[in-house]
């Protein structure tokens, strides 16, 4: 008996692969979404206590006047930066706090951490540079005012040294006044900025930089072209947080010059304290703070769009 054989061909295995249905992760339960905002609430409640709080209560407080009557007086206190020029000058001030408050950490902590890097005498250096940075403001202002009186450490070194026609009243003139105080600030927050670049500088592949010799680059341009790059993350941080201190510089200032000669020296920080607590102004206090907020807020958000945001996005 014979058997029948099929003479139809065999079928061809199919590319496609069949289709396999994808694994649906189930939803999250509510209780483990209670559970999250239960984590989160201590914190939220938190910072909703110590910082919406009071800034929605010095918004309120800015639209009214200051009389023992206080009555809604619609944007007159904000007016004032318009019309008073007192806050005007404390805005010139302000801006010149943020440019020599930015530039001076940024370049000389760069600079010393470069230098210090891979030298013998580093931690000392370090040390030096960093030590100030654990001083309080107020301690730090203390310590200049014997450096800057017009008797004081700098004038007597000057007359020392046959320079007295040099010597001045470091804290008594404008614009000079600021000028030297921010070259205090200065020598207090470069430290911090050493540390980051340090850091920055010992995140770098070392096979980056001898790709970089054999390619030909050497001195300048490495440092330009290798290793600037590199540091962008850790010179937002050092730009972003010298930006809010320079616009939120109080305890220097005050110890050093209240704000004088006259009210000339004042920042932003300054005139706040000044309208609130001296003239007894409490609305135009809170109008100058909301306005100091709003700036730290904007040139905060603005820098780090700017610097954050990759490029030919």
């Amino acid at each position: 008996m014979t058997s029948a054989v099929d003479s139809r061909p065999a079928a061809a295995p199919s590319s496609v692969p069949p289709s396999v249905s994808p694994v649906r992760t189930p939803p999250r339960r509510l209780k483990d979404r209670l559970a999250g905002a239960g984590f989160l609430a201590p914190a939220v409640l938190l910072v909703a206590a110590l910082l919406l709080t009071p800034f929605a209560v010095t918004l309120y407080r800015g639209f009214f006047s200051d009389g023992r009557v206080s009555s809604f007086t619609w944007l007159t206190n904000y007016g004032l930066f318009l019309s008073d020029p007192v806050l005007a000058k404390s805005i010139e001030n302000t801006l010149m706090w943020v440019v020599g408050t930015v530039a001076l950490p940024l370049v000389l902590g760069l600079g010393i951490a470069v230098m210090t890097s891979r030298s013998g005498w580093s931690r000392v250096a370090r040390l030096l540079v960093v030590l100030p940075y654990a001083i309080s403001g107020s301690a730090v202002a203390v310590v200049w005012n014997f450096i800057l009186t017009t008797d004081g450490a700098a004038n007597q070194a000057l007359q020392a040294l046959g320079l007295g026609s040099f010597a001045q009243g470091w804290l008594l003139e404008w614009p000079g006044n600021t000028l030297v105080m921010i070259v205090a600030n200065t020598w207090q927050s470069t430290g911090v900025a050493v540390i980051l670049f340090l850091v920055g500088l010992q995140t770098i592949p070392p096979e980056t930089l001898e790709a970089a010799s054999l390619d030909g680059a050497d001195g300048l341009r490495k440092f330009w072209y290798v290793v600037m790059p590199q540091l962008r993350t850790v010179s937002v941080i050092v730009v972003g947080s010298s930006l809010v201190n320079g616009l939120k510089s109080f305890d220097l200032i005050w110890v050093l010059t209240q704000g004088g000669p006259g009210r000339n020296s004042e920042t932003l920080a300054v005139s706040m304290y000044q309208e609130t607590f001296l003239a007894l102004r409490p609305g135009a206090g809170a109008a100058v703070a909301v306005v100091l907020t709003v700036i730290v807020l904007l040139a905060s958000w603005l820098y780090l769009r700017r610097q954050l945001t990759p490029k030919g996005a």
